[in-house]
């Protein structure tokens, strides 16, 4: 692996950590300015307003990325994330929160920068090693970032987010002392309009692309049903399982060491297989994983519960790199920008309604949400089959 490549591993570890250090602080941040009661209210507005504005900003960012450039954007995506969390880290009034946020959600270009980084500088299953090695940078930096935060905060609340700008300011000086441009100037988007500030019309260009269209299906029922799960388990654990902090903390110890263990050692080991093959057995662990959530608290079994934990992590880390390699290869190369934005954006509008449906649906019956998550992988498997042909690592022009 080349130098560039291992900055960039550096670089998304720390954005990593810089993210993680202030998600434990959110709700007495928040305590400070509304009643104990309405905190939780507060908190999911905070994290839909972030999504929201990620929704409408990231296909922008990633088009520009197209004509300007990975590194430029990467810079001025990071330095005004530094501004959001020295918004956040200011405070004073409920509506400083709310501007602190809105302001790293509609700055938030820099994923989709990395990975379109990823995709100038490889091919083939190259390209799928290191999106599991971003994905192990990504898990490293959440069992780290969230660990500090709650350290520094137990004494000064505003202090994590101050370092969290911090680490984003000496990352932005990073990749402009360091890093060097990978979109040549003949691969770039000669011309740009007013509507590269329409983020419906980049969805409306990439949808427009058969192979691209196909692949973010296969993907919406996957990630719909791994925020089912996401959003909810330390809800079923504590509930279904009378599970205290200490024993959801050690599992998602476990969650993270897995996840890292299966991008960056386990799946660098199958590329000997098929990307179809990997992502065939990468859900069929999540499946397996799912299912077995459901019979766990069906029969009280914690046992059962600890494999499928283990199953779901471990398919998701083999599903993941492979899908975002197939994804990239979708369109052509002045494109990557673009489509990354827009597969960001996709993201942020599961994140939007999938943790809300959930709750609804724990509401009925806590088992429901991994029998329904169950049944959506099988779709994911069902279509994965029926299309396959159209998953080919061919580029699209």
């Amino acid at each position: 692996m080349n130098k560039k490549l291992w900055l960039i591993l550096i670089i998304a570890l720390l954005n990593a950590i810089g993210l993680t250090i202030v998600i434990p602080l959110f709700p007495f941040l928040i305590s400070l300015y509304v009643p104990a009661e309405k905190v939780a209210l507060y908190l999911g507005i905070l994290v839909s307003i972030y999504a929201v504005c990620k929704f409408f900003m990231a296909p922008i960012m990633g088009a520009l990325s197209d004509c300007f450039g990975r590194k430029p954007i990467l810079f001025f995506s990071l330095l005004a994330t530094a501004v959001g969390y020295f918004t956040l880290g200011i405070g004073g009034a409920l509506w400083v929160l709310f501007l602190g946020r809105i302001i790293a959600g509609i700055s938030a270009g820099d994923i989709s920068a990395l990975y379109a980084y990823v995709a100038d500088s490889t091919q083939g299953k190259e390209r799928t090693k290191l999106y599991g090695y971003l994905g192990a940078a990504n898990g490293i930096g959440f069992m780290i970032g969230p660990a500090i935060g709650g350290m520094l905060g137990i004494k000064y609340l505003s202090l994590p987010f101050y370092i969290a700008g911090g680490i984003s300011i000496i990352t932005a000086l990073f990749i402009y002392v360091s890093l060097p441009e990978t979109l040549i100037e003949e691969k770039r988007t000669k011309n740009i309009t007013v509507n590269a500030l329409n983020p419906f019309s980049h969805f409306k260009d990439i949808f427009s692309l058969k192979q691209a269209r196909k692949v973010f299906i296969l993907g919406a029922s996957f990630f719909i049903a791994l925020l089912f799960y996401q959003s909810n388990i330390p809800v079923y654990l504590k509930d279904v399982f009378a599970w205290g902090p200490t024993q959801i903390g050690v599992l998602f110890a476990l969650i993270g060491l897995c996840d890292i263990i299966s991008r960056a050692i386990l799946l660098p080991k199958l590329l000997i297989f098929s990307e179809k093959s990997i992502i065939f057995g990468g859900l069929i662990l999540m499946i397996t994983g799912f299912v077995c959530i459901a019979l766990s608290g069906y029969l009280g079994m914690s046992s059962l519960l600890w494999l499928s934990i283990v199953l779901i992590t471990v398919g998701e880390g083999l599903f993941d790199p492979s899908y975002n390699n197939i994804l990239s290869h979708s369109v052509s190369e002045n494109k990557q920008g673009l489509l990354q934005g827009v597969n960001q954006g996709l993201h942020s509008s599961y994140e939007i309604f999938a943790p809300f449906t959930a709750g609804l649906i724990y509401l009925y019956n806590p088992l429901a949400i991994y029998i329904i998550a169950a049944l959506l992988m099988m779709t994911t498997l069902l279509f994965f089959f029926k299309n396959s042909q159209d998953f080919e690592l061919t580029r699209s022009e």
